[in-house]
């Protein structure tokens, strides 16, 4: 099967289509043909060789050489201990290794949305989920609450924005603004628009900060949160090309400490039960992936470059069938 490998660290450019031996189903797996994948920033700390990425990958070279994690498709087969699933089965998940024609998965898979293509499913599991588990789990929201998204136009943020609402808070979006009109159409109550207006000078107080841009200091971001907020930060500026997002939140949890606001970081980690509840809450209508550009498998390369831009809005698709 063809599948993305990466052999070394570096630019876009070390990204190649390859032959590789297709998974077999294990006797609780399910195998997935893949229709599509999705790009996430993750995958771009991968490939480039950030420390913080190489610490679990390998320090000199990829111990894995195989990219992705998000994928919708449908069941090829599955193990003799599987019951909830059959071949033809559209379904969708995480899994490492996704930018392939197949991946063989345990757990995290589940019904695909039945309202949605398989490119706009394979949009939502490493983005919802993190916007999911950072409101509910990080963020404690809760109905009535003032929320802000900082960064509200990326794939997380996106959806971050409409799983807010969902919860019944009120909630602020800051983007550019070339994104304003589309943050409203998701739902939000106030739009900020980052090149006319310093979110942090608003005088405005927030019960939660879901923070994915990053970019500021723990004193600005203190004047925007009510005495007892919690602060989630999910990501940062790349600019550090040694530690990427970590220098950022690393900053903000010493200069933080001692305070009144709960300040966090955290990484989701796929379940079937979160996969099941985003799907339910896609199917309702409350919440709908936005899908900026899809390109071929073959073009995973030139998905990457346009990630690592910082100019495209929520989430980057691949059709792999």
């Amino acid at each position: 099967m063809k599948a993305v490998v990466y052999r070394s660290y570096g630019a876009p450019d070390v990204l190649k289509i390859e032959e590789v031996e297709k998974p077999a189903v294990t006797e609780n797996g399910v195998l997935v043909r893949v229709y599509a994948s999705s790009v996430n920033p993750a995958e771009w700390y991968s490939m480039a060789g950030l420390l913080i990425a190489r610490a679990s990958s390998g320090l000199f070279t990829p111990k894995d050489p195989r990219l992705g994690a998000d994928f919708a498709g449908t069941v090829e087969a599955v193990g003799n201990q599987v019951t909830d699933f059959k071949p033809g089965d559209e379904v969708y998940g995480g899994r490492s290794g996704a930018f392939a024609e197949y991946v063989n998965v345990i757990n995290a898979v589940t019904r695909k949305p039945a309202n949605i293509s398989f490119e706009q499913a394979a949009a939502v599991p490493t983005a919802a989920i993190t916007a999911l588990q950072g409101l509910r789990d990080q963020g404690k929201i809760q109905a009535g609450q003032k929320v802000l998204i900082n960064g509200a136009a990326g794939g997380v943020g996106t959806f971050a924005v409409q799983i807010a609402k969902a919860f019944g808070a009120e909630v602020t979006g800051v983007c550019s603004t070339k994104n304003v009109d589309l943050i409203r159409s998701l739902g939000a109550d106030h739009v900020i628009d980052y090149t006319k207006e310093d979110f942090t000078q608003s005088g405005q107080r927030y019960d939660v900060l879901f923070d994915i841009a990053g970019g500021r200091t723990w004193k600005e971001y203190k004047r925007v949160l009510s005495p007892t907020a919690n602060f989630v930060i999910v990501g940062g500026p790349k600019s550090n090309l040694v530690l990427g997002p970590l220098s950022h939140i690393l900053k903000i949890k010493l200069t933080a400490f001692g305070a009144s606001q709960k300040v966090s970081f955290f990484i989701a980690k796929f379940t079937r039960e979160d996969l099941a509840i985003l799907r339910d809450m896609i199917e309702a209508g409350t919440v709908k992936p936005v899908v900026d550009r899809t390109y071929p498998l073959n073009e995973t390369a030139d998905a990457m470059r346009y990630l690592g831009t910082g100019h495209a809005k929520a989430k980057i698709v691949l059709k792999i069938r």
